[in-house]
């Protein structure tokens, strides 16, 4: 299979996948190596194709169904997961983390996280790397962009973040 021929079989199979998908995974499919699917995901953006890099792998984000709310939140690094949980545990998706960064201006970080298996994955993949959480840079103030099915959902992500403590509340 030439070139062009697997970046067009890439972005059908990233359309039809149901869930994020690993460079690795790809890879397997394909029958090259991870960096050439790296390198092919570059060029379809380049392209134009709007593929987002989560923890879990490569997704086609479609349109958003439901209500999105924006969070703003400081809390300790070993709050992470209760934080995240807390966001999916209303049935609700944790879209991106985005933090205020003095030199770089807003960084974001892709994290679609909807259940708490999602969210395990994500914090031991933390621990494994000895990866420290965007909001580190910002002691501990950050943004999380939420997808929730309906209005109450995002209410009740609200009160358990507050319940929480971790809400940011600017002195």
């Amino acid at each position: 299979m030439d070139r062009e021929c697997r970046r067009k079989e890439l972005e059908e199979y990233l359309k039809r996948a149901k869930g994020p998908v690993s460079a690795a995974s790809l890879a397997r499919i394909f029958s090259v190596s991870r960096q050439i699917i790296v390198g092919d995901v570059a060029l379809l953006r380049a392209g134009g194709l709007d593929i987002t890099a989560t923890p879990r792998g490569y997704v086609l984000p479609g349109p958003p169904a439901g209500v999105t709310c924006t969070f703003a939140c400081r809390h300790r690094g070993e709050q992470m997961e209760e934080e995240l949980n807390a966001v999916v545990d209303q049935g609700c998706t944790v879209l991106d983390v985005i933090v205020e960064h003095p030199i770089y201006g807003q960084l974001t970080g892709p994290l679609r996280l909807s259940s708490r298996y999602e969210v395990t994955q994500f914090v031991d993949r933390c621990r494994q790397a000895a990866a420290a959480p965007l909001a580190q840079l910002t002691e501990g103030i950050h943004l999380h962009t939420v997808l929730c099915p309906n209005q109450e959902a995002a209410d009740r992500v609200r009160e358990a973040l507050a319940q929480l403590g971790v809400l940011y509340q600017p002195l």
